[in-house]
């Protein structure tokens, strides 16, 4: 598996937070865990793990103040947030995703089901070798280090996001349906619904600033990144 990757659970239930941890450790991963979200903030400031599993309701914070947070700092905003939460209507997910999620787990679980979206999440945000690319004269994507510039403005995306820009701009003009994005991000490990590339390309576009009008929409279709 190479270099074990880092997983922190946020959970105050503790049946739930020594169930997941267990069974992650056992499949490889290295886990710290956590029963609010204080003392996981405090862990940051000299850990930063590959990826957390986030319960939403926690003693001492809402889950996604602390969404909120990795996402406005650029070092810990590369993290991937899985959110865990009882809560499990459409309009709960879409908030979760526009927070910056990558993916969303409701309560009850299946334990097979969340490592599988661990590694789904895991296996896209390993960087791949691939030149720079350029969009028009303002967009430059560095693939190799995962970073984005506008106008040679360092931009943060979320690890989605990136890939989703990524995936569009290896081929300009071409138009992607939601269905063919998601089986680019995840192959038959589906793990969000279409909805949610609507979620994702919104966050994307807006962050991208004058950027963002190189995405186009096609109604009733997908998207295309122009290269002009």
């Amino acid at each position: 598996m190479g270099e074990q990757r880092k997983i922190a659970i946020i959970e105050d239930e503790e049946d739930i937070r020594e169930l997941l941890a267990d069974y992650l450790q056992k499949a490889g991963f290295e886990v710290s865990k956590f029963e609010d979200g204080s003392s996981f903030l405090k862990f940051l400031e000299k850990e930063k793990p590959d990826l957390i599993i986030l319960d939403l309701m926690l003693p001492d914070m809402d889950g996604k103040e602390i969404c909120r947070y990795l996402r406005s700092d650029s070092y810990l905003s590369s993290i991937l947030i899985m959110m865990l939460t009882a809560k499990g209507s459409e309009e709960e997910k879409v908030q979760g995703l526009e927070l910056g999620a990558d993916d969303y787990v409701t309560k009850p679980f299946s334990l097979k089901e969340v490592l599988a979206r661990v590694k789904a999440l895991l296996r896209r945000a390993i960087p791949n070798t691939e030149a720079r690319i350029k969009i028009g004269n303002i967009l430059w994507i560095d693939p190799q280090t995962h970073k984005v510039y506008v106008n040679e403005n360092d931009i943060e995306l979320t690890s989605t996001e990136f890939k989703i820009l990524q995936i569009l701009a290896s081929k300009k003009g071409m138009v992607f349906t939601r269905e063919k994005l998601l089986d680019a991000l995840w192959g038959n490990e589906k793990i969000v619904t279409e909805r949610s590339i609507d979620v994702h390309i919104k966050k994307l576009r807006d962050k991208l600033k004058e950027a963002g009008c190189l995405i186009k929409t096609i109604r009733g279709v997908g998207y295309k990144l122009e290269d002009k």
